[in-house]
């Protein structure tokens, strides 16, 4: 089963300085079809101006993925972690028992990046953070696990829930399967270009929910940059 949901049909709101968009219902935008994908609980795809960005805010009991797009972004939390993600790569905060950060975009350009969050297997323990590059061309041709709650899965940044985020970047005609399996569920969501599932056409910043499939095969209808939760 695929599930088709466009960009344009997305939740959101433009704060100025933020334009952000919601697959799922988040903050103002409500919507009980759009509460989950399993444990995927957030999907926000935001557009934050240049020398802006979150203050600082407390989290807890939730697995925070942040994939830049375009730009970078620059951490900061209380634990004294600090660092700046650029455009391709992947950071992860796990929330746990508590944590303050702000996420700022200090370039001179946009950034524009994919936050995702995931509920934990567990609640509380040691909150923490982690970041790593994802060179474009580890991902040319093939999906790779950028985020992993599986110790098999030890390239990948850790994560403490049952799910994966993968990526890919394939060339227009190009396609890549993913071993999903039918008791799992994914989202699919191409950052750039377009791709088809079966039948289904997804362009950039839509959203496509899958279940009930074992391999997810996808072919580039134009050069694509595509993340994909695997969740439970």
């Amino acid at each position: 089963m695929i599930e088709l949901r466009p960009f344009a049909s997305l939740g959101g709101a433009d704060h100025g300085w933020l334009d952000a968009k919601h697959h799922f219902s988040f903050a103002g935008y409500h919507d009980p079809e759009r509460m989950h994908w399993g444990n995927l609980r957030v999907w926000n795809d935001d557009t934050i101006a240049p020398r802006s960005g979150f203050p600082t805010h407390p989290h807890r009991d939730m697995e925070i993925v942040t994939y830049v797009r375009e730009g970078a972004i620059t951490h900061q939390d209380s634990l004294g972690n600090k660092g700046r993600t650029a455009a391709g790569d992947v950071q992860v905060m796990s929330a746990g028992s508590g944590v303050a950060h702000s996420e700022y975009n200090l370039e001179n350009e946009t950034t524009r990046i994919f936050q995702i969050w995931l509920l934990p297997r567990a609640l509380g323990g040691a909150p923490g953070w982690g970041s790593r590059p994802f060179p474009e061309g580890e991902r040319s041709g093939r999906f790779v696990t950028l985020a992993s709650g599986y110790e098999a899965d030890d390239d990948a940044l850790p994560i403490r829930a049952d799910a994966r985020v993968v990526g890919a970047t394939l060339l227009s005609g190009e396609t890549a399967d993913y071993p999903l399996g039918r008791d799992r569920k994914a989202y699919l969501v191409p950052a750039r270009g377009a791709v088809r599932i079966d039948d289904v056409r997804v362009n950039a910043r839509d959203g496509a929910a899958i279940s009930d499939v074992e391999v997810l095969r996808v072919t580039a209808l134009e050069d694509s940059e595509i993340i994909v939760v695997d969740a439970v």
